[in-house]
């Protein structure tokens, strides 16, 4: 597993997200934000960015450098709705997961149940990797996008093993 670490976005992160927003190939940049772009607008730094009682957002760094982004909203069709996105270098990896474990286990402790996502239909890999995560997960096909509701199951996301997630990073 590549060490990265998690942790949360902090106010002098602009720079780091934005050169690492560049940095993603159009597909990558489509997959995650249904569009893509040649530079980053400061607008979608700053919602990158948000963290306030209904949004968080977290961060991997490998080596200082910012390689996945992760934000959740507290409502919509679920609990908590989250959005991932992945250094391309560096997807496959487990960075992905990792991200939503920790998001997750952080709404888990606010009271969030379920978990929401909306996904383009041609973004296999995470279709893949949401059915074997929530197989009973309810997906809805719509214009394209696949909307995807499940229930949070808090064991694995406090396990010793596996995500390495600690209630105390929380």
């Amino acid at each position: 597993m590549i060490r990265t670490q998690i942790r949360s976005v902090r106010p002098d992160d602009e720079t780091a997200i934005t050169r690492f927003l560049a940095g993603l190939s159009l597909q990558t940049q489509t997959l995650r934000f249904f569009s893509g772009f040649h530079t980053p607008k400061p607008s979608l730094v700053r919602a990158l960015m948000a963290l306030d009682e209904r949004r968080d957002a977290l961060v991997a760094t490998l080596e200082g450098e910012i390689v996945g982004h992760a934000m959740s909203y507290r409502g919509g069709a679920a609990d908590v709705e989250v959005a991932v996105v992945v250094a391309d270098q560096w997807q496959g990896c487990g960075i992905g997961p990792r991200l939503v474990d920790a998001l997750l286990a952080r709404a888990w402790l606010r009271g969030a149940v379920t978990v929401g996502m909306d996904v383009l239909g041609e973004n296999r890999r995470v279709l893949r990797m949401i059915r074997r995560a929530w197989p009973e997960a309810k997906l809805t096909v719509s214009s394209g996008s696949v909307a995807v509701v499940a229930m949070i199951d808090p064991a694995p996301l406090f396990a010793e093993q596996g995500s390495g997630v600690s209630p105390l990073m929380l």
